[in-house]
């Protein structure tokens, strides 16, 4: 069986997550948990970037427009909050965009709007470059 990618630290941020939705409940803005969890990352020493932006390039060209990831955790994992019923796959969906534009595998989809946390993995998985055969030419 394949090890999870980052396992130990997901599991480390799911539980600042669990401590942020025990203090708190559900009901507020999603920019509260934020805010909540900053505190949370920063008595845990945890390295971060809130709100961190990647640009979006086509054809040689920066388009106008960009995202904003609400959280990058040890420069490896991004992560974005909801405060919503249930996470639907529209959420994921944006996680895998901005996980393709930061060059990340892992992304943590947390929603503190649930009556208890809800969270998921997201991995985008890049497809692994493959040598040509040596009696191959173009």
């Amino acid at each position: 069986m394949k090890e999870l990618l980052h396992k130990e630290e997901v599991f480390k941020l799911v539980g600042l997550c669990m401590e942020v939705h025990r203090g708190l409940g559900k009901g507020h803005d999603e920019v509260i948990y934020k805010d909540a969890l900053v505190v949370e990352l920063q008595r845990s020493q945890i390295p971060f970037a809130r709100e961190r932006k990647y640009e979006v390039a086509y054809k040689d060209v920066i388009l106008p427009h960009h995202y904003f990831a609400d959280f990058v955790v040890w420069d490896k994992i991004l992560f974005e909050a909801k405060a919503v019923e249930q996470l639907t796959d529209a959420h994921v969906k944006q996680l895998l965009n901005y996980l393709a534009a930061s060059k990340l595998e892992l992304g943590l989809l947390v929603n503190f709007g649930h009556e208890s946390l809800e969270w998921k993995r997201v991995v985008l998985s890049r497809p692994k470059p493959t040598a040509l055969p040596k009696d191959f030419s173009l």
